[in-house]
């Protein structure tokens, strides 16, 4: 229990000072918003390729996990995203953001300290094989069909050119790219272009925090209950439930990898979350959403680590 509060303790305080910061007048919330830009183009992209090109591909590449976890988590991110779509009946850009904050999870910063409590540095390899699913799977899938709900009223091939422009100009999609190239041919980086990338990957988490407490100031969550309560719900619950049943559809995964997927499955979403949400007008939603998640997740990761650990 006091090693999964030490790990989110400095994620609500970081999002504390966001939001003391922009209360107090002390930074006003259109500068954070510039700060959620920052993030979004410069800080996450070379996170990804930070993450990506140090793994060897062989790593990042073992078929059955892979396809066990994108079942999983494509089966969430459907449902997200029909349940939205059609039965709560928000457009297709909110449906999109919805079930990525039901099927990505914040592998790296929760989810990584989390799964090495339970199977030890062997949670290295998942962390390298999920952020393969969620950076070339889930975030892409998301954004294509978050861009091309801004097309509505045109036609389908209008809406797929536009929508294909606007995913190969991605920074998030060019990171992706550039960091599978990188760990397919072996190839590194000069030292100072490698040191400038890890100087920019270690500022995503903080700066992207920070803009979470920002866009916290003002909301009011009663208008957005339904929303972030079925957000969370399939996150913390849908997810690891549906990651567990791919696996066991594809048997025959190293059972410590098994555990370490559930285990990522069940932590909150991606803590740049808000800023995907931000350019589809989801910034309040997916802000609420993450901070719900983020507290909800102290009660049932612990649950999770007692089931999945046999306790």
């Amino acid at each position: 229990m006091l090693d999964l509060f030490s790990i989110t303790a400095p994620i609500f305080l970081l999002i504390g000072v966001g939001f003391v910061a922009v209360l107090s007048g002390i930074v006003a919330k259109h500068q954070a918003q510039a700060l959620a830009v920052f993030v979004l183009n410069f800080a996450l992209p070379a996170l990804i390729i930070d993450a990506l090109s140090t793994k060897p591909f062989d790593q990042l590449f073992d078929a059955r996990y892979l396809a066990a976890y994108a079942i999983g988590s494509l089966l969430v991110f459907g449902a997200m995203f029909l349940v939205m779509r059609y039965a709560v009946g928000r457009s297709l850009s909110h449906a999109a953001i919805a079930a990525l904050g039901s099927s990505g999870s914040n592998s790296g910063f929760i989810g990584y300290p989390v799964a090495v409590l339970v199977i030890g540095e062997l949670a290295a390899v998942g962390l390298a094989l999920n952020m393969m699913i969620e950076n070339m799977v889930i975030i892409p899938l998301a954004l294509a069909l978050a861009e091309s709900g801004l097309q509505s009223g045109q036609s389908l091939a209008t809406i797929l050119r536009a929508t294909g422009r606007r995913l190969v100009r991605n920074p998030i999609i060019i990171a992706i790219v550039i960091g599978m190239a990188l760990s397919l041919s072996g190839v590194t980086l000069p030292g100072p272009v490698d040191t400038a990338i890890g100087m920019m990957a270690t500022a995503s988490a903080p700066a992207a925090l920070f803009v979470i407490g920002a866009a916290l100031v003002g909301l009011r969550l009663g208008s957005m209950a339904l929303d972030v309560g079925l957000i969370v719900a399939a996150k913390l619950i849908a997810h690891p439930l549906a990651v567990a049943f791919g696996f066991m559809l594809l048997p025959g995964v190293d059972p410590d990898l098994v555990v370490a997927a559930v285990i990522f499955a069940g932590v909150p979403m991606l803590s740049v979350y808000p800023i995907f949400g931000q350019r589809f007008g989801m910034e309040g939603v997916c802000a609420a959403a993450l901070m719900v998640a983020t507290l909800a997740a102290f009660f049932t990761t612990t649950m999770l680590l007692g089931i999945v650990s046999g306790n």
